[in-house]
């Protein structure tokens, strides 16, 4: 019987898609335990301020893992390797459901974050091998929505099933839509395997790449730089831009629903002007986070800004991730793992700035100090990185 151009279709884009459903889950376990320190808190009577470890320490696994733990799997085959990173996903948030002590949740994080190490390390480089032909920017892009999409209905629905069931129930159900996600890749994805060689011989390659160092640390520039603003930005829209609840709920949703436009305007013109994204993804960051205060002035204005900086950011975390697999051709999972690393250094760093500036000047502020690590970012694009890369 003849394939239909439906059936085609179909068998097509149904790995990409469980990609996506992967990196929206995946991203949705991420954020989820910033709405529900309280309750973590009050059910084990400790802090916030102790049970926010939970965020930092996850953080640093991914941070200090990524590379050794690629290096350790890099020669598994690709759905095997997808698959069992799904499950210990799965299993670890069962556990922290039923965790008897904040020390056991804890152990059950570390876990998330070590499968968080490696699915990061390969979701990109995957999308793009597994891509029909000549739709790898589309394949990319639509990782990136999976992300843009746990921030507009991930977090949320968790944080109402949190409210209304107990915080143990939105792990619980991220367990479940876990598992339903590895039964549709181990239906729908297909062989992929690793690459050829020793992944250890082809670290050197890596480290000596000197335009791929240049990718890594306009990323650690640019992180801090999001990170410093968006870490408080809540508070900020509250206080700075005297937002009612309702409304910063809206700009954070806002935020989310620019980075899907972002991930298909990217998907559609990348390949045509590449320096204009390049540009865009650095400098547009800056410039939205100076623009900042003084978006405060209207509710209207500030949700306006969000929506800009949301399309910058998400069009920054294309761009430089499709500029790692350019560069790192024999070795993507391992430069790749590299680049998340360096994401959660700058996660870490931008939020501590922000605390600082916070306290020791004033939270209008933090756009004026994030958006100085985005324009070193930006020159350090424009004058070097983006006009080699454009020659390759």
């Amino acid at each position: 019987m003849p394939i239909s151009d439906n059936d085609s279709f179909f068998r097509r884009w149904a790995p990409v898609a469980c990609l996506t459903l992967s990196a929206f889950i995946f991203n949705t376990s991420e954020f989820i335990p910033i709405g529900l320190l309280t309750d973590i808190a009050d059910d084990f009577q400790i802090s916030e301020a102790t049970a926010g470890l939970i965020i930092t320490v996850y953080a640093w696994i991914v941070t200090i893992l990524s590379l050794p733990l690629m290096l350790l799997v890099s020669k598994l085959e690709f759905k095997k390797l997808l698959l069992g990173v799904l499950a210990l996903f799965a299993v670890s948030h069962i556990l922290s459901a039923v965790a008897p002590s904040f020390i056991t949740l804890m152990l059950s994080r570390i876990g998330v974050a070590c499968s968080h190490a490696v699915f990061w390390s390969i979701a990109s480089p995957l999308a793009v091998r597994i891509a029909p032909a000549g739709k790898k920017a589309a394949a990319l892009s639509m990782v990136a929505t999976g992300t843009a999409i746990a921030m507009i209905a991930g977090m949320p629905l968790g944080r109402v099933v949190g409210l209304y069931l107990g915080w143990r129930a939105t792990f619980f159900s991220i367990a479940v839509v876990a598992l339903l996600i590895t039964l549709s890749l181990l239906a729908l994805f297909p062989t992929v395997a690793a690459p050829k060689g020793s992944a250890v011989a082809k670290l050197p390659i890596i480290l000596q790449n000197k335009l791929l160092w240049g990718v890594y640390a306009i990323t650690a520039l640019l992180f801090t730089a999001h990170y410093t603003a968006y870490s408080f930005i809540e508070p900020f829209l509250a206080q700075t831009a005297r937002m009612p609840e309702a409304e910063i709920t809206w700009t954070l949703t806002l935020f989310g629903i620019a980075g899907i436009l972002a991930s298909i305007l990217f998907s559609k013109y990348f390949d045509r002007m590449p320096k204009l994204f390049y540009f865009t993804a650095t400098f547009g960051v800056g410039i939205f986070l100076w623009l900042l205060a003084a978006s405060a002035a209207t509710i209207e204005s500030a949700m306006a800004l969000c929506a800009l900086w949301g399309m910058a950011f998400t069009i920054f975390g294309l761009v430089f991730q499709a500029a790692v697999i350019r560069l790192a051709p024999e070795g993507t999972p391992l430069a790749m793992s590299i680049y998340s690393g360096i994401c959660n250094v700058g996660i870490g760093g931008g939020a501590l700035i922000g605390g600082l500036v916070t306290t020791h000047a004033a939270i209008a502020h933090i756009g004026y100090a994030g958006g100085l690590f985005a324009m070193a970012g930006g020159l350090l694009c424009m004058l070097w990185l983006a006009p080699k890369i454009a020659r390759l």
